[in-house]
């Protein structure tokens, strides 16, 4: 995808956020996130927003710390929110493409990294908004969709700090079944997972797609995108269905 397509997306998400928080309600539970109200998710999302733009308008080239939950709620909470979500896409359009600032995944640039970054930040958080109201969310595309489930298997799970690790290797395999080969291959041992998609691991050198995975979860592409960020259950799993549980437990991306 564009960079002017991430930030489509994230315009677009961050609007529907609001207007699925505001309808909801800041005192409404959000179902796909436990313990969170709407007035959570929306002082989090804000703050990641303002996070984000901070590194693009001002460049910072190393890790800066984020300014904090804010102490509002009800419509000033909501005003504050879309006032950052619409700096955040303001000054991700306006950027210059050569921007240099801190980013923590592999990209093309860093003004490529943080668009894609909060474009996938935010269409998650609408679904956690939209499970609020209760009924079925709005979907995800699916090629936005696989983009994702390549952000999180490629990217998060590549670093140090991912805990999804086995004492024995094992191999996870995620497959796409409205997108033909759209197939990626997770292998697990005591170190960072490895994954690989359609037979070429992130390294980018050639190699054959495993014949066999232990495991292997299976769906529509928006359905695995959601589940791999522990909102949705997997749509189908097959063989050793510890190795789901264990990506349930120990998957979660945590804001640190």
């Amino acid at each position: 995808m564009e960079i002017r397509e991430y930030v489509e997306t994230l315009d677009r998400e961050g609007r529907a956020l609001a207007a699925a928080a505001e309808k909801a309600g800041v005192d409404a539970a959000v179902v796909t996130c436990a313990g969170w109200r709407v007035r959570d998710l929306l002082r989090h999302t804000g703050m990641v927003h303002r996070w984000a733009t901070a590194f693009v308008a001002e460049g910072h080239t190393s890790y800066h710390p984020d300014g904090g939950l804010p102490d509002l709620d009800h419509d000033e909470l909501l005003a504050w929110f879309r006032e950052g979500h619409r700096r955040l896409v303001d000054t991700l359009s306006d950027a210059s493409l050569d921007v240099q600032c801190w980013s923590f995944l592999p990209a093309p640039s860093p003004l490529a990294f943080w668009a894609r970054r909060q474009a996938h930040e935010t269409t998650v958080h609408r679904v956690d908004a939209e499970s609020a109201l209760g009924g079925e969310p709005t979907p995800v595309a699916p090629d936005f969709a696989v983009d994702g489930i390549d952000e999180l298997l490629l990217g998060f799970h590549a670093r140090e700090k991912s805990a999804v690790r086995t004492e024995e290797p094992r191999v996870l395999r995620v497959r796409v079944t409205d997108r033909p080969d759209t197939v990626w291959t997770v292998r697990l041992s005591s170190e960072p997972p490895r994954a690989e998609r359609a037979g070429r691991a992130v390294t980018g050198q050639d190699t054959a797609e495993v014949s066999e995975a232990d495991c292997e979860l299976a769906g529509p592409a928006a359905d695995l995108y959601m589940a791999l960020w522990n909102r949705v259950p997997f749509p189908a799993v097959s063989g050793d269905t510890s190795l789901a549980a264990l990506w349930r437990e120990k998957s979660a991306i945590n804001w640190s």
